[in-house]
């Protein structure tokens, strides 16, 4: 994809169109303030990429800020562990918020303002547990039934309020619930709960609260008590919109209050972005953990070599839509591409090693075979990389699927009488090959052209091939691990309800004994680079020598345009 095909896909938005309305306006006194508020009970994913990329975006294109809001409202699946994995990411991502907060920085607010909707007679408690809460709203179609509790008078239900907070209860037992419409279409306006009694410790508050308010009731509070001016949420909070709306009309808030807009959520093809399904792949041992290089959390997309600029690009690309949709992660992966190779210094390395040994190359006095070390460019895209000595000598490693004893139609590469070139080295013939009892070559005899230094033939005759190669003598040895769809289907679940049903059993390959060049030794923790002809490969950040493959060079992003197109 070319810049100029991503410069016109940047265009304005419905949620553009919407804040620079505002703004023309003076509806917020030209103010543009935003936020990203994720819950600490798991670690951010490219889902919250894109949610990220818009906040931060929309309020730069204003001059305005963006901060970041822990929704830290369910001390039973929070942890600081989160919290500070947040921070790290949204840092590694590229933002930097104007200021965090958290949700629980205003508990003494939102109990205030809870209480003030009990005098107000617009909230009540409620004795029945969740499922007869639940029973009680009835569904699409199924109108709801009155709490037996919701009329009862303003200070018993402060008294009773009162005594959640003090701890007097069991958790389950009550809660605190507005009183809108039971009969209400919007299913979100069917008494919600505000508050429910949770034996928690908060991993912020401690043991000071003994109830906390749920996402709704806290999300336009929190809203409005920072400034905000456009609280942006994808599509599955949409139904929540006429409560945030609500809630907010009640209270003694002075000044433009925020509002909600909705967005598509981003879905990537043979991914699953569910916090909940993507804990069952970690919990049953299906990956290694949250920064397993297959998943698509912004921990792990990092480890396998994702650059943050990629992801950027990518999710200012596909842009706001209004309905949710798939996006296929080849289209990522192209982004991701374009990025590593402008930026990533080029080596050689070979996966499945095969023996070759040029038997002409000449020896030195005592009878010992000569180096002859090769200068090759580190990146042909950037001069400024410069370029690195590549030891060569009459024992090198090629690749296995680089040769054939019995050559198949249109193979191009070596076989016994066949000429190719060695990667910025010579021109060699295969002359024979030494083979197992099973008939697999373990080692290829060749000649090489003296005169063709650099890969070039001064009589000017072709090739059809050139390989890469390791140098025997200084090979080091490394790990590499290759990575294909951790889903099969490019909808995971989609036909049985259950994602894990649709596992690629082979979407990892650990190649060991792999033999590389020597510079790339001195890799650095989390460096990409291009190993040539098969891809780009990062460097583990906890284990030396381990390399995982981020992505390979073919851009599977232009097939799949091309078979859209008919083409």
């Amino acid at each position: 994809m070319t810049e100029n095909e991503r410069d016109a896909a940047l265009k304005s938005d419905y949620i553009r169109d919407l804040v620079a309305a505002d703004t023309a306006s003076g509806r917020f006194d030209g103010r543009v303030q935003t936020r990203f508020p994720p819950e600490p009970n798991g670690y951010l994913h490219i889902g919250h990429a894109k949610a990220i990329c818009l906040d931060f975006a929309l309020a730069a294109e204003h001059q305005g800020v963006c901060n970041l809001r822990f929704d830290d409202t369910n001390p039973s699946t929070e942890d600081v562990s989160y919290v500070d994995a947040i921070l790290e990411d949204l840092k590694w991502l590229g933002f930097t918020p104007a200021s965090v907060f958290h949700s629980s920085d205003y508990f003494e607010q939102l109990y205030e303002w809870a209480e003030f909707l009990i005098m107000r007679e617009l909230a009540y408690v409620d004795d029945q547990g969740p499922e007869a809460v639940a029973e009680q709203r009835g569904g699409f179609g199924r109108p709801g039934v009155d709490s037996p509790f919701r009329s009862r008078s303003t200070d018993e239900n402060l008294d009773l309020f009162r005594r959640m907070r003090a701890g007097e209860f069991a958790q389950g037992s009550r809660v605190l619930r507005a009183k809108i419409d039971m009969q209400h279409e919007n299913m979100q306006m069917r008494d919600p709960v505000m508050y429910r009694i949770r034996e928690e410790t908060h991993h912020r508050t401690g043991d000071s609260w003994s109830i906390y308010p749920t996402y709704d009731w806290a999300h336009g509070q929190s809203d409005a008590i920072e400034g905000v001016t456009h609280s942006l949420c994808s599509l599955e909070f949409s139904d929540n919109r006429e409560l945030y709306d609500w809630y907010l009309s009640q209270l003694p808030i002075e000044g433009p209050l925020p509002y909600q807009t909705e967005f598509a959520r981003l879905e990537l093809t043979h991914t699953v972005t569910s916090k909940r399904q993507l804990k069952e792949l970690v919990t049953a041992g299906v990956v290694d953990g949250w920064e397993d290089p297959r998943l698509p959390t912004l921990r792990a997309l990092r480890r396998r070599g994702y650059p943050a600029s990629s992801i950027r690009d990518f999710c200012a690309f596909i842009g706001v839509a209004r309905t949710n949709a798939r996006h296929d992660v080849e289209l990522l992966e192209s982004f991701v591409r374009t990025e590593l190779n402008r930026s990533s210094l080029r080596r050689m390395a070979v996966l499945k090693p095969l023996k070759l040994i040029i038997t002409n190359w000449p020896t030195d006095a005592d009878g010992m075979p000569v180096t002859d070390d090769r200068t090759l460019a580190n990146n042909p895209e950037n001069e400024d990389d410069g370029t690195r000595t590549v030891p060569f000598s009459n024992e090198l490693w090629i690749e296995h699927d680089d040769f054939k004893m019995e050559p198949p139609p249109k193979y191009f590469r070596l076989s016994p009488g066949r000429e190719v070139r060695l990667r910025g080295g010579y021109l060699i013939t295969c002359t024979d090959a030494v083979c197992d009892e099973d008939g697999t070559p373990i080692e290829v005899r060749c000649t090489y052209d003296p005169a063709t230094a650099g890969g070039a033939a001064p009589d000017g005759r072709k090739v059809k091939a050139t390989i890469h190669w390791v140098d025997a003598k200084s090979a080091v040895d490394g790990t590499v691990a290759l990575y294909e769809r951790l889903f099969a289907t490019k909808s995971p679940g989609e036909d049985t309800g259950q994602p894990i049903d649709d596992l690629n059993d082979e979407s990892r390959t650990l190649m060991e004994g792999c033999k590389l060049e020597p510079a790339l030794a001195n890799t650095r923790s989390g460096q990409v680079v291009q190993f040539e002809r098969l891809g780009y490969f990062a460097a583990d950040p906890d284990h030396k020598m381990l390399f995982h493959r981020t992505v390979g060079l073919r851009d599977e992003w232009a097939r799949l345009e091309k078979q859209a197109k008919g083409q």
